[in-house]
């Protein structure tokens, strides 16, 4: 089009020039002829005249098309945008009915089952004058989003707290954040859209850079919420980190030209001052803490979300069959709880039953219908270990950490059977030896500890009591197949073999978790808090724990006893008992 305009305008200079020509060399044939100027005006003014009009009638067909063109443009563009629009009508009027897991969203915090504690520490961290950083532990489907989203609500009616009536709750999902390294776009922090880049506009076709707020910006004055945290990009990590510290996105553009008259006075705003960032960072993850950079921990409180209890997903079940107004058989609820981890899964199971239920004319689910839905999903039960009826020779309860910092009991039992003297092997199954993780676009493996710490528990056990462990074919097994790191079942170990071959029964309503080193001593652990708390949903009544891994508050957990130890030998006095 612009083309079309450009040689029309040329073909009529040159139509003007070609007839001045003409008329100069007119006037010069009138001189030679003697003849004046007046005598030449009468001569060819008709032919000028008539010239005139024809450049009239030209120019005005000219300008009248490109009129006609721009008119015509805007014409269609209203057409289509009118078009679209209604399709955007017709689409915003279609509606399925609210899935059954927005309907059992927790509206208020007291709807937010089996997180009274770490409702309340979150609470702490951001409904005061001084609102913190913060990071949730958490499997998923135990209500970490909720629980952020509820607690900045409650935050703006606190008048001492310095978020205002309007904050906003922003979140993102690390996981599918589109970021690209050329800058291009990046959605949490912002971007500059250059003007070599498609779709510039007026600004871009003048040379003018022009930046492109991202989440941090959007969230000013409220909260910014990442679910897996764990996940962003090494590069985008980084510059969240500049931005807590700052509280401001500072941009860059290698077009920008401070001195530039034509760029709009914002735009040097921005890029001399920033854009404002000031929000709260509450960060949700699955990962284990030592997951996470260590930058990111340190501007951040932690707060642990945990597994939800049987009884807790009771509730979560019994509330959606509510919303549903379903009828629900307490087999079925049981089952339903035995198989649901979280309160996700227990809503979808839920929902699924009741689909079944619906094409059966029914408004009750049954036992029979939950075990369809659970063989056709493939569930599993439960990881469940409860303590058992009596003490048992060689059998311990131990203590690990499985996943997002959840505390699990596992048993660790052992045999002994004497072989000729000196040759005796030992044996360790049902280890997972090596794990795989992902995450800061690497991937690495952990191996297994567990068989490395079984050479310290031997040495312990020859030198201290000088049992001659290699007269036995010694096999120690952890049933369940749960990755155990090793060192943290050192003591479990050594009471097992220990109880094996003294023929001494372990105290079954004892468990604990320790490092032992070649010299008998209880070195700590991580993940105490954890532990203690599967130890005690299990029905354990006592745990054994490394006395650096001591604090005042175990004193006032309920229902249960933590004892701390510095040497191998307390941990059989406590867990033996005489046969």
């Amino acid at each position: 089009m612009n083309g079309n305009r450009f040689r029309s305008a040329a073909s009529l200079q040159r139509c003007e020039r070609n007839c001045s020509r003409s008329l100069y060399g007119c006037l010069k044939k009138l001189k030679r002829k003697g003849k004046n100027m007046n005598d030449f005006f009468v001569q060819y003014a008709g032919i000028l005249y008539l010239i005139q009009l024809i450049f009239a009638v030209i120019i005005g067909i000219y300008f009248w098309n490109l009129l006609k063109n721009q008119q015509s443009q805007k014409t269609v563009i209203v057409k289509e945008g009118e078009k679209e629009s209604r399709k955007l009508k017709q689409m915003r009027n279609i509606k399925l009915s609210e899935p059954l897991s927005s309907l059992t969203r927790p509206s208020q915090l007291h709807e937010i089952v089996g997180q009274v504690e770490g409702v309340d520490v979150l609470r702490s961290a951001l409904c005061g004058p001084n609102p913190q950083h913060v990071i949730i532990y958490g499997p998923p489907g135990i209500g970490k989003t909720a629980a952020a989203r509820l607690v900045l609500e409650e935050a703006k009616k606190n008048p001492l707290s310095p978020f205002q009536g309007n904050a906003k709750f922003v979140e993102i999902d690390a996981t599918i954040t589109r970021f690209d390294e050329r800058n291009i776009a990046d959605p949490l922090i912002g971007s500059v859209h250059d003007p070599i880049y498609q779709g510039a506009g007026s600004m871009g076709a003048a040379g003018i850079p022009q930046p492109k707020p991202g989440a941090c910006t959007r969230a000013h004055g409220g909260v910014l919420f990442i679910d897996e945290i764990g996940e962003l990009h090494s590069l985008q990590m980084n510059k969240l980190l500049k931005v807590l510290e700052d509280r401001k996105v500072i941009l860059e553009s290698a077009y920008y030209n401070e001195h530039d008259k034509n760029t709009p006075q914002h735009v040097h705003d921005i890029f001399t001052n920033g854009l404002p960032a000031d929000f709260r960072l509450v960060g949700a993850t699955t990962r284990i803490p030592d997951e996470l950079p260590p930058a990111l921990r340190s501007r951040c409180l932690e707060i642990f979300f945990k597994p939800l209890e049987k009884e807790d997903v009771k509730s979560i079940i019994a509330t959606a069959v509510e919303k549903i107004q379903y009828e629900v058989d307490d087999s079925a609820l049981e089952e339903i709880a035995r198989y649901a981890g979280n309160g996700r899964e227990a809503v979808n199971i839920v929902q699924l039953a009741a689909g079944m239920a619906q094409m059966e004319n029914s408004n009750r689910i049954d036992l029979l219908l939950v075990e369809k839905v659970l063989n056709n999903g493939r569930f599993s039960p439960r990881y469940e270990v409860k303590i058992r009826e009596k003490p048992l020779k060689g059998v311990v309860n131990g203590l690990a950490v499985s996943g997002a910092n959840m505390g699990i009991l596992l048993e660790v039992e052992s045999a002994c059977i004497p072989v000729e003297a000196g040759k005796g092997r030992w044996t360790v199954t049902g280890v997972v030896e090596e794990e795989e993780f992902t995450g800061h676009d690497r991937k690495f493996t952990r191996k297994s500890m567990a068989k490395g710490a079984v050479e310290n528990v031997l040495t312990v056990l020859r030198a201290n009591y000088q049992l001659n462990t290699a007269d036995f074919d010694i096999h120690l097994n952890f049933p369940g197949g749960v990755p155990v790191d090793g060192p943290s079942a050192g003591i479990t170990m050594a009471t097992s073999i220990y109880s094996t071959l003294n023929n001494k029964l372990v105290d079954n309503t004892i468990a604990m978790t320790g490092e032992i080193s070649v010299h008998g001593n209880v070195k700590p652990v991580g993940g105490v808090i954890s532990k203690i708390e599967a130890a005690r949903r299990a029905g354990i009544k006592t745990v054994i724990i490394p006395a650096d891994n001591w604090l005042e508050i175990f004193k006032s957990f309920p229902d249960i006893k933590i004892l701390p130890v510095h040497e191998i030998d307390e941990v059989l006095v406590h867990s033996l008992l005489d046969t």
